[in-house]
This record gives C-alpha cells, sequence and structure tokens, in this order.
C-alpha cells in the first residue's frame, strides 16, 4: 500500500520533527520501525493532558502507521539489535543531540563502513556543521532566531511572536522526508546511499523567503503586519458584522473586483490605491476604509459574494471548525485509525495523494513496545535470545510484566 512500499526505515526518532519525518515516510507506504528509549519512551508521551483513554493524544498523532521497538543502545544487547535492523534498512533516521550517535557506536562514519547503500537522515537544531553544530535547538528557538518571531504579530512595535503552530518542527520534518526520496533516486540509479541532514534553524529560515527577499534588497527587516502581506494588498483578514474572513484581493483584477462586492468602486480612482505599490504605501488608510465596508455586513453574505466574484476567500475558522470543514472530510484529512487498546481513533490523513499508489493510515499509534517481541522474532532472534534481552534490559516489550507504558 503506497508508492514505499517495500521501503525499510529504522526511526530513532523523537518528539515531533523527526516523528514528521518517518510518518510521512510511513502514511506512503515504508515499513518503519519505530525504536524508543527504555524505561520511559518518546517524550510526547508525557506530553499531557489531552490524553485519549491512557494515551497521549500528541504521542498518538505522530506516530500511526509504525511498528514499535523499545531499546537500550547502551547495552551490548540493545547495540546488537540495531546493528542487525540496520543490516536489511534502506533508511535510518535519527534526531539524538550533537554527537550522541558517533558515541553510540552509530554514526554515519562508522555504519557506512558496512552499509554503503544506506540512506542514513539526521535532524538536528542547527545542523551539523557551522559555530552552532554543538547546540540543541527547539523550535521556539529556531522560530526567533530565524527571525520569524520579529515579524509575527499584530503591529510593528509589539512584542515577539511565535507561529502558534510548530513551523520549524514541522518544516524540518517534511524537508528531511524529501531529502531522504531524492537520495533514495540517487540509490535506484547508482545503488549508493549517502547522509542527509538538515535543521530546524535552516527550516525555519525556508520560512522567510517573502520577508528575506525584502530585508536583502532593502537593507531594512521588516516588520510585524499583523494578517497583512508584505508585498500585495489587500491580502489580509477583515472583521465583518459578525466575524472575520480573509479576502485574497492582491492583484489588480481582485483589487477591483473586492471594490465591485463592496459597492466601493470609487476606491480603484483613488491615487492612493492605484496600483499594488500605492496601497502597499498607504496600508492603514487602506484597511479602515474596506473594514468599515465589511463590518456592514455579515461573514456569510461577503464569501458569498466574493467567491461568485472569483477573488480567493475564506472564514477565519478555529482547529474544530478547520476539522469539520466540508472540504477537510472530501479529501480525507481527518480518518480514523484501529489502535490496539483504545479502539478507533481519529487522526490527520496523508496530504499527498496519488493515482496509482495511494498511501492510507493503515494502523494507529504503537504501545510501548507493543512489536518488539515479533519484531525480533522477525530478524532472527529466537525466544530464548528474546528472553535474554529483556534479562540484561537491553529490550522492553508490552508482553512483560512491568514495560508498558502506554
Amino acid at each position: 500500500m503506497g508508492p514505499l512500499s517495500g521501503l525499510k526505515v529504522v526511526d530513532l526518532t523523537h518528539v515531533m520533527a523527526g516523528p514528521t519525518c518517518t510518518l510521512m515516510l510511513a502514511d506512503m507506504g515504508a515499513e518503519v520501525i519505530k525504536i524508543e528509549k527504555i524505561p520511559a519512551g518518546d517524550d510526547t508521551r508525557y506530553m499531557v493532558p489531552p490524553k485519549i483513554g491512557d494515551v497521549a493524544a500528541s504521542f498518538l498523532m505522530m506516530n500511526r502507521n509504525k511498528k514499535g521497538i523499545a531499546l537500550d543502545l547502551k547495552t551490548p544487547g540493545g547495540a546488537k539489535v540495531l546493528r542487525r535492523l540496520i543490516g536489511s534498512a534502506d533508511v535510518l533516521v535519527e534526531n539524538f543531540g550533537p554527537g550522541v550517535m558517533d558515541r553510540l557506536g552509530f554514526g554515519y562514519a562508522e555504519i557506512r563502513k558496512e552499509h554503503p547503500a544506506l540512506i542514513y537522515c539526521s535532524l538536528s537544531g542547527f545542523g551539523r556543521t557551522g559555530p552552532y553544530k554543538h547546540r540543541r535547538g527547539f523550535d521556539l528557538v529556531a522560530q526567533a532566531m530565524s527571525g520569524i518571531m520579529s515579524f509575527t504579530g499584530e503591529r510593528p512595535d509589539g512584542p515577539p511572536v511565535k507561529c502558534g503552530a510548530p513551523l520549524s518542527d514541522i518544516t524540518a520534518g517534511i524537508l528531511a522526508g524529501m531529502g531522504i526520496l531524492a537520495a533514495y533516486a540517487h540509490r535506484l540509479k547508482t545503488g549508493e546511499g549517502q547522509w542527509v541532514e538538515t535543521s530546524l534553524f535552516e527550516a525555519a529560515l525556508v520560512q522567510t523567503y517573502w520577508q528575506a527577499a525584502i530585508a536583502m534588497a532593502t537593507g531594512v527587516a521588516p516588520k510585524a503586519m499583523g494578517s497583512a502581506h508584505p508585498l500585495n494588498a489587500p491580502y489580509q483578514a477583515f472583521e465583518t458584522a459578525d466575524k472575520w474572513i480573509v479576502v485574497g484581493g492582491a492583484n489588480q483584477k481582485h483589487w477591483l473586483r473586492t471594490l465591485e462586492v463592496l459597492g466601493a468602486t470609487e476606491l480603484a480612482r483613488d491615487p492612493r490605491f492605484a496600483t499594488g505599490a500605492d496601497r502597499m504605501g498607504h496600508l492603514k488608510e487602506l484597511e479602515g476604509l474596506l473594514t468599515a465596508r465589511f463590518k456592514t455586513k455579515p461573514a456569510e453574505h461577503w464569501l458569498a459574494a466574493l467567491e461568485k466574484s472569483g477573488v480567493p476567500c475564506g472564514p477565519v475558522n478555529d482547529m474544530l471548525q478547520a476539522l469539520a470543514d466540508p472540504q477537510t472530510i472530501a479529501r480525507e484529512m481527518v480518518v480514523e485509525v484501529e489502535h490496539s487498546t483504545l479502539g478507533r481513533v481519529k487522526t490527520i490523513g496523508l496530504p499527498i495523494k496519488f493515482s496509482q499508489t495511494p498511501g492510507k493510515v493503515r494502523s494507529g499509534a504503537p504501545l510501548y513496545g507493543e512489536h518488539t517481541s515479533t519484531i525480533l522474532g522477525a530478524y532472527g532472534f529466537d525466544a530464548d535470545e528474546i528472553a535474554a534481552l529483556h534479562k540484561e534490559g537491553a529490550i522492553a516489550a508490552a508482553e512483560f510484566a512491568g514495560d508498558e507504558v502506554g
């Protein structure tokens, strides 16, 4: 099921950036073996509330479609298991802190000696080169240092504001997935694997294309503009008589059509708003004039009229409204998946559609150590060896009393 069916991925990631990458691969059909630490597992198991049953909703979201195994890589047995898994893997993904994989004996330089075809992907805070390569990173830090927090917010003189979604985490995961697939294409042609890496810092920087273009061209750092666009107007949120909507009247055609819908065609002859550059130069005045018109009628009226005129627009939804939107449902972006103990659980669907090899959310997130024994058996460990590994503390498996943490 899916275009990556048959691809084997060893997943040594935790929290969000790395799991986003392996989630995408799994949804497109790859077999992903998620390795969790002993004794606690992935940190997202404890990011509560909320829970669904006794499992953190955050863990359920990021780890569906994966098989779960728990290893202590500092033990000889744990290292032995990982080496055997890597032996038949196509891809290894890790987001440990700087130097951790090398200290464990699983750095790329060491692994490639025996497995030159392996695609080895690393995600980190700042990348594996440069003056910050030893720093750990978080989405908050990446958004701050990339400039995003300096131009996010309601007004130019306001405090720095973080984007509500973890932009750098999710973007880094998607970039890593894209890099892995590019490396896979290269391997299909040459048989050669390689090291693919990206960082939260770089992932945040690529979200600044417009603002970076302005800064490079002018030598001036852009400031916060609320929902407005830094290069086009009107392209922002407007308050109506009952709620907020967004209007994309940015180019000249859509600008003129917006004025027709508002019954404000006289503004087309106003020299302050004649061109896009003029409108950006008088943005506050434009906002005031348009808002006064929009507030005379409810959102439903304006959205219907704007859509009929071909002007891009939409309501400002909250999260529940977005998840219940008919387009969300039609595109299968909210789906249900079977979890081992919770039954049917809702999750976000696969955002990439394939006409010939559709991906699918097939299974719920694993319990802690749920597939340890099954996977070990499939990789040649017999029952006695599995029991010995457990006694050593090298593995945790759901069937061993006291191991399961949810």
